[in-house]
């Protein structure tokens, strides 16, 4: 199973950008998936994800109403939408996949088995 992720760059703040996961190997329709972000120093930062039983979307406190999550099954491709960027979003965004992922711990990093490289974003002006 791989995860490509991309659609990272350098944005400033009040700009947006779309982030893209490609899954292969895997069907996504039977999964959880989700987005994390990693920033340095910090631990991994729960930013948005769907059950895959569905369709609700959750997100991180810190991203809510500014980001968006989209799937699309047919193309086996997540989508997370940066909008109203902060320099504090800086970090690398990592896309994941859980197959029994319970939805208490649709939140949980350990939760999900299968990650991508991860995409860097940085807001700066």
């Amino acid at each position: 199973v791989q995860l490509q992720a991309s659609g990272g760059g350098l944005v400033q703040p009040g700009g947006s950008l779309r982030l893209s996961c490609v899954a292969s190997g895997r069907t996504i329709n039977r999964d959880s998936v989700a987005w994390f972000r990693l920033a340095p120093g910090k631990e991994h930062e729960f930013v948005a994800a769907q059950h895959r039983n569905g369709p609700k979307t959750y997100y991180g406190d810190s991203v809510k109403g500014r980001f968006i999550f989209s799937r699309d099954n047919a193309k086996n491709t997540v989508h997370l939408q940066l909008n109203s960027l902060r320099p504090e979003d800086t970090a690398v965004y990592y896309c994941a996949l859980g197959s029994s992922v319970i939805l208490s711990n649709l939140a949980s990093h350990s939760a999900y088995t299968y990650w991508g490289q991860g995409t860097q974003v940085t807001v700066s002006s």
